[in-house]
Formats: C-alpha cells, sequence, structure tokens
C-alpha cells in the first residue's frame, strides 16, 4: 500500500483515564508497516495487534500513550534516544538485542516460515538447494540474518518493509522469502497478493533467530517500566482483555500458538 511509503511524522494520541497525569505519558514507538502486528488504517491512524496490546497495557497501568511510528531500521535508536519509552513492534527477544536494550515477559510466541510461489517445486532447504534463488527478506531482522547464515549462495534481497517483500513475490521478483509466520499467515490468507504463494516446510523456531519470543523493548536502565508492563500483561491475559485483542486478529491465541479457547 502507498501509504506506508510516506514518512510518519504525525503521532496518534490515545488517553486512558483522568488520573494520568504528564509524567505518566507514555510514548509507544511501533513500526506502523507490518500487518496485522502494526500498520496505518485508511484513516492514517496507527493500529494492529501490537498497538491494541500497548493501548491496552496503558489503560491497564492508568496512563496516557501516544503511539509514534517509527521505521524499522531506526526503531532501536529512537528508544535509545528517548524518542519514545518502549517499542511494541514484534520485536524478537534475541541475545543480540538484549545487548542494547531490555526486554519484558513475552506477549505472543515467535516462528518464522518460508514462503514461496504454489507449486515452487523447492522440498530442500539447504545451502546448495538455494543455490542460485533470488531470496527476500526484510532487512535488520532476524529473518535477513537467517536467510544471510542458512543461504549465502543465494541471491539474497532485502528490502525497508515486509510488504515490499510480499509484492515482489507476488510479482515474481522472489522465488522465495522468509518472514514471521503469523504476519506471513494473514498476508497469505486475507489478501488478493497473497494468493499467489504458501507456506513451505517446517516452520522455523531456532532460538538463535525467534529468540524467546516477542516482548516489548525498554531503555536498559528503565526497570520499573519493565516490571510494571510485565504486571499490565498479566492482568490483561487473567481478565480477558488480550484474548479479545488476540480473536480480532487471530484464529489461534498467539500467546501459546494454540487453539483460542
Amino acid at each position: 500500500m502507498a501509504i506506508r511509503h510516506l514518512a510518519f511524522a504525525a503521532a496518534a494520541v490515545i488517553a486512558f483515564g483522568t488520573a494520568a497525569t504528564a509524567q505518566e505519558k507514555l510514548r509507544l514507538g511501533t513500526e506502523g508497516a507490518y500487518p496485522p502486528f502494526n500498520f496505518i488504517d485508511s484513516s492514517g491512524t496507527v493500529t494492529g495487534f501490537d498497538v491494541e496490546i500497548g493501548l491496552a497495557l496503558c489503560a491497564q497501568m492508568g496512563v496516557e500513550c501516544e503511539v509514534v511510528a517509527q521505521d524499522w531500521d531506526g526503531i532501536i535508536p529512537g528508544l535509545l534516544a528517548k524518542k519514545y519509552d518502549l517499542i511494541i513492534a514484534s520485536m524478537f527477544i534475541t541475545e543480540e538485542r538484549k545487548s542494547q536494550v531490555a526486554f519484558t515477559d513475552p506477549y505472543y510466541t515467535a516462528a518464522m516460515a518460508h514462503v514461496a510461489p504454489k507449486e515452487s517445486g523447492i522440498t530442500e532447504f539447504t545451502d546448495e538447494a538455494m543455490s542460485g534463488l533470488v531470496i527476500g527478506a526484510q532487512s535488520g531482522t532476524t529473518q535477513a540474518n537467517f536467510v544471510e547464515v542458512a543461504y549465502p549462495s543465494a541471491d539474497i534481497r532485502l528490502y525497508p518493509t515486509q510488504d515490499e517483500v510480499n509484492l515482489d513475490l507476488a510479482s515474481g521478483r522472489l522465488d522465495l522469502q522468509v518472514g514471521d509466520m503469523l504476519p506471513l499467515l494473514d498476508w497469505l490468507n486475507n489478501t488478493d497478493d497473497g494468493t499467489c504463494c504458501e507456506i513451505i516446510g517446517e516452520p522455523i523456531t531456532d532460538a538463535q533467530y525467534v529468540g524467546d519470543g516477542v516482548g516489548i523493548a525498554v531503555r536498559q536502565e528503565d526497570n520499573e517500566l519493565r516490571e510494571k508492563l510485565n504486571a499490565a500483561l498479566e492482568a490483561i491475559r487473567a481478565d480477558g482483555t488480550y484474548k479479545t485483542i488476540n480473536d480480532k486478529y487471530f484464529p489461534i491465541d498467539v500467546f501459546t500458538m494454540k487453539a483460542s479457547s
């Protein structure tokens, strides 16, 4: 969608509770280009599963929230530069990232997947089998790290956004892509472009790449905020708020990757 290529200068502001003060305001950083987790809707509002979970956590904590869209490649630098107070953008918890930021407990489970055009004939997932194939991934992601390590003999192409990876796969400019499994399932099942393609092979669950799940990132010195977010996450899981948001976007409970009860 063309709107994804715009520079986002404005923020969507949503307030919860009359008790919130200016000092209690939190700025939530997200990408805005990773549906259904975070995206810009037809009205120009940043929304999606990540955003709704973030706003629910703010409501649980009784604070005012501001949602800030930030390109993925600059999302950790933006947090460290204090452009926002936390990142909720489907970020895998990895050892490399933990050297820069601190993470909350996971708010959903992570897995990656290979996606190829239907009847691609790709059945082997070795560097030798991928030699000469054109493989895409979003730059700055663990998916990009995976393809660069696993398939160095392939022609690897990295893109600023997941939408651009999907577009080039649907247009026949890629033989294969590796991406986060849940957004890819949404693209395959709920878009016209996605009918071109299918998940092949087994899910990629190597902790080296998908880490310990998907967490909210905060600055390393903000341990009090991290603990408050963990408590709020536990509370919205217990009171059904999480399930309501989950079921709006997914047919399974993404916290456990099991059927939603």
